[in-house]
């Protein structure tokens, strides 16, 4: 039978740095987490003790001889359930983990953000109740929920976001909480998958990193020791909006020139468009004869199948986020740029863009030892981000600020 986790909270700091190891780490022998939050055997023994006394660890056997009494292994409470739901352009994703962040289940379905916030988190919820069923999770010990922009953080709410009508100060997290009955924490979805990125992908060993998505809308989730930075009022990050040319076409914030306005998803479906009924694009022009539309997929598409319109699009569109990141690499100095979101499945045609504009317009010493790479973890970076950030919520001590 699994233990009930939902509102139990560590007692203090080095209850709450036991847990996080658990999490990251994995199942550890007492004496192995007693050196690692370094208190004596005896204190350790009783923080330990405490924390299963409480439901949130377990023990699992025996730990391998060190010499003197045998240690036991201990790890995160097995029926520790974090809830994820990433909420995006056209689609919701929902995945239920365990208490080291493994997906254990998941399910997505298309939505329509433009429907409104009451019925886009109506349809969330139903998926939530499926997966509930189908996982037989009866209460979570937290969930973490992504959406496709601005977010009040400390508040729960979306903050003018640009192509999501009805959703200003809409009390998403509220309105979660209410429904789930657990600790219920919201972001914007490019600083989720930035913690994904740091809690189990590429960039898992920098404490100094920049997340950039790319895809419906372009951001970056900046990673400064460890942790996201949000700045004042929660929209630090947001380069999709950074005007690259101020005669440039219309954007959906109401100014002109953004980058997203250049290599948005909706602007390159929008040059895509344009090449193919004007019969510069051969590859694009069939497309849209087949499908009766084009998406921005379909550029990319074209490009890998060498179609020269789009491979032009893909270089513009890159050297201009390129731009971009120069500018950032220059004033924040991060050890690693990682690319993500669905328009990085274009690939090393736009990777090579990147890489070559950041790496000409910055500082050597700047770049010297600073990787640039695609995000291995594709839609897996926002659904374990999520989990990441309510749990770091979850495992802080009662007392400690947050």
């Amino acid at each position: 039978m699994m233990t009930d986790v939902l509102g139990v909270w560590p007692e203090n700091p080095h209850q709450a740095r036991v847990l996080r190891l658990l999490r990251d780490d994995g199942p550890a022998s007492r004496a192995e987490l007693g050196e690692a939050v370094e208190l004596s055997r005896s204190k350790a023994a009783t923080e330990i003790d405490r924390l299963i006394e409480r439901g949130l660890v377990e023990t699992v056997g025996p730990a391998a001889s060190r010499g003197g009494r045998r240690s036991s292994i201990v790890r995160i409470a097995g029926g520790t359930r974090f809830l994820s739901v990433s909420i995006g352009a056209t689609s919701i994703e929902v995945a239920i983990t365990d208490g080291e962040l493994r997906v254990i289940s998941r399910i997505t379905e298309h939505t329509e953000l433009r429907r409104g916030p009451t019925a886009v988190i109506g349809q969330a919820l139903e998926l939530v109740s499926k997966l509930r069923a189908d996982s037989g999770t009866t209460r979570f010990t937290g969930a973490g929920i992504g959406i496709p922009g601005p977010v009040s953080y400390h508040e729960g709410i979306p903050v003018s976001p640009p192509f999501m009508p009805g959703w200003h100060r809409f009390p998403v997290r509220e309105m979660f909480g209410t429904e789930l009955g657990c600790p219920v924490l919201v972001d914007n979805d490019v600083n989720i998958m930035a913690l994904g990125e740091k809690h189990a992908g590429i960039a898992k060993s920098f404490d100094d990193f920049l997340f950039v998505k790319i895809g419906a809308g372009i951001g970056a989730g900046i990673v400064v020791g460890g942790s996201v930075y949000r700045g004042a009022n929660g929209c630090a990050g947001d380069i999709g909006h950074t005007a690259v040319d101020d005669n440039g076409p219309m954007c959906v914030c109401g100014n002109s020139g953004c980058l997203e306005a250049y290599f948005g998803g909706a602007a390159l479906t929008r040059d895509a468009l344009a090449a193919a009924r004007s019969g510069r694009s051969d590859q694009l022009a069939e497309q849209l004869a087949e499908a009766g539309t084009l998406t921005a997929l379909d550029v990319a598409h074209a490009a890998a199948a060498g179609d020269p319109v789009a491979i032009g699009m893909v270089r513009d569109g890159g050297r201009r986020v390129g731009k971009v990141l120069a500018s950032l690499v220059s004033f924040f100095n991060p050890g690693m740029i990682v690319i993500g979101g669905g328009l990085a499945g274009i690939g090393h045609a736009l990777l090579a863009e990147i890489r070559g504009v950041v790496y000409r317009s910055s500082l050597p010493l700047a770049t010297g030892a600073m990787p640039i790479v695609l995000s291995e973890m594709g839609d897996q970076a926002g659904l374990v981000g999520a989990t990441r950030m309510i749990s770091d919520h979850v495992f802080t001590a009662a007392d400690a600020p947050t």
